[in-house]
Formats: C-alpha cells, structure tokens, sequence
C-alpha cells in the first residue's frame, strides 16, 4: 500500500471572489425540483436506512434510457461504481488497456487491486484509434469523450472494437457524454460486453450529491452488484436516491443548461483562437487549450493572480496544455479578459 500513488483531485481552494474552471462543475445549479425533493427528504424519514437497492432510481434511469431494472447498477459516484467495475470485471494476468493521456483515476485503480495495465498511445492529434486495441487484453477502458483532452468518438468506431474484443469487458465512461458526444447505451442490447458509466456530477449539476451508475448487460450488472453487496450494502443515501430521480425526470432543466454550456463553449473556443490559442475540438464541457508562444504553467500562474483556477497537467505529452471547464457567460468573459491581457504582455 505504501507504493499507491493516490489520485489527485482537481483544487478546492477557499478563495472568496474566485473564478474556479478547474474541476468541471457545471456554472448552473441543479433543477429546481432536485431541491424540492431534497427539502422533503430532510425529515423524520433520515432515521431509517436507505433502500440498499435504489430501486426508485434504478427504475428512473431505466426508463430514461429504455433499459430493463436489472440492467443498472448505482452507487456513490461513479468513481466508485469505476472501482467495482476494477475489481469485478477485469481479468487479472492480462493486461488492462487505456489510453496513455486519459482520466488518472485509471493506473491508481489498476495499482490498487493489482491489474496489469498496458497504456495505448493517443495519435498526433489526441484522438483514441481503436485500431490500436485489437491485442490481447482483459479489459479495455477509456473516457468518451475523453479526458482531459475533450475528444469524442463516434459510434460506428465503439461498435468496431466491441465486435473485435468479444471476450473482453469494454467500459464506456460517459461522465461527459451529455455535452455533444452520442452515447454508446444504444449498442448495450447487441453486445453484452458492453459497460457504460454516467454520472450526476456533471450535465445535471448534482457533483456534491455523489450519485453514479453503470449500464449494460445483467450479468455485468450482477458482478458489480456481487462487489458492491461486499463492500457497502448502503451505498446511496435517501437525500442523493431522491434528488438523482428528480435529475432524471427533468428533462426540460437538462436540456436547456446542456445546450447553454455547448453554445457557450463554441463561444469561448472561438474567443481563444482568436488569442492564438490552438484548441483541442471538444464535446465535453472544457476545452484543453495551448499557446504556441507562451508556457502553460506559466498562464496558470498569471491567471491564479488573477483569481481564476485553470487545470494545469504537469505530465508527458500534455505539459503545455491548459483544461478549462466552460463557466457562466460572466466567467467566460473575465478569462477572455485576463488571457489577452496575458498574451499582450
């Protein structure tokens, strides 16, 4: 245990009047029936435990997505929904397979309940090729679209390296799929080694509620539930059961904040460029941005200055890139501000 190298999450710095664009939160709150659903689960109902099964959210996202109950899983967070996935679904003495620039969450999973991973380079263009994942494996996972670099794949692409991976178990994290990519649950019930991941964290702005779930076929769903029955039979509290079923069925809410963070990325994309800035395209609610002529830990600096908090990845290949996540309109137009500013001097 001593040689785990922990994840590092993104900074939580208690700073007042601050512009924070490093962890991917979404600018707009939550739905406003969350709250409400919230409000009238903070009564005499907390003394009981909650329901070990989440049924009513389990039956929730399988309505929206036209699956059956026993095809969802659900837990706290989809980092931890991740975890079970580690240890009930990859096979040891193969090698896991990922991308070499992707969520770092991966290789400490990987060193933790002790699965050989084998990285797969991303192209010159930091895109994932999934020709390159036909080896031999016992597992394959990645982001779509990807992290950090925004990068989405298309189905017809997900489709091919399921159909060349049959004995292997494919994980889809869709933790950004809502912001332009197309989600992969559709191939679910044509190929039962499919597994796809969703969070509340992110396009229905629950992040500090930790709600999670995978989907995909029953048997997959029955190791998780195996795993998870091990280690924690209470996984999801009544506050984060309610609140997520009230994300779920307000569809009106979803769609609207969703589509107002893909506008207002376009909007910032083209404001960068016109900086100087070379843009990674994006279908995630960040962009992951460099300056030919200016180093990037160096702008993270200047910016921090300046009370607005970027991403910065100290790590091969991607040393001078920045990720920004897409904040208000107000936000936005302060780090357009800050970054001429910057690029000028």
């Amino acid at each position: 245990m001593h040689q785990l190298t922990p994840y590092v999450p993104g900074e939580q710095p208690k700073i007042s009047n601050l512009i924070k664009l490093n962890t991917n939160e979404n600018p707009f709150g939550p739905s406003p029936k969350v709250l409400n659903a919230i409000e009238i689960e903070t009564g005499n109902s907390l003394r009981l435990y909650s329901d070990p099964t989440s049924e009513r959210l389990v039956k929730s996202i399988a309505r929206y997505y036209q699956l059956k109950p026993q095809q969802i899983f659900v837990g706290n967070g989809s980092d931890e929904v991740l975890a079970h996935t580690f240890q009930a679904l990859f096979q040891h003495g193969k090698p896991l397979l990922f991308p070499d620039i992707t969520y770092s969450f991966y290789p400490v999973y990987c060193k933790l309940y002790g699965i050989e991973a084998e990285t797969i380079p991303l192209n010159e263009n930091f895109e994932i090729d999934v020709n390159h994942y036909n080896r031999p494996n016992g597992g394959i996972i990645f982001p779509n679209p990807n992290a950090p670099t925004g990068h989405g794949l298309e189905l017809d692409a997900i489709e091919a390296l399921l159909k060349n991976n049959p004995d292997s178990v494919v994980v889809i994290d869709e933790a950004y799929i809502d912001f332009g990519g197309t989600s992969a649950v559709v191939l679910i019930e044509h190929y039962p080694n499919l597994l796809v991941i969703q969070t509340l964290s992110k396009s229905r702005s629950l992040a500090g509620l930790r709600v999670g779930f995978a989907m995909g076929n029953a048997e997959l769903i029955k190791g998780l539930t195996r795993v998870k029955d091990s280690f924690n039979s209470y996984p999801l509290d009544t506050i984060a059961i309610s609140g997520a079923c009230a994300a779920i069925e307000d569809k009106t809410h979803f769609e609207y904040t969703r589509k107002q963070i893909i506008t207002s990325r376009e909007q910032l994309a083209a404001q960068l460029k016109a900086l100087g800035f070379n843009i990674i395209p994006s279908q995630a609610n960040f962009l992951f941005i460099t300056h030919p002529q200016h180093d990037a830990a160096g702008l993270a600096g200047h910016l921090r200055v300046r009370n607005i908090i970027v991403r910065y990845f100290n790590k091969p290949r991607i040393d001078q890139y920045l990720r920004i996540t897409i904040g208000t309109a107000d936000e936005c137009k302060a780090l357009v501000t800050a970054l001429q500013d910057i690029v000028n001097e």
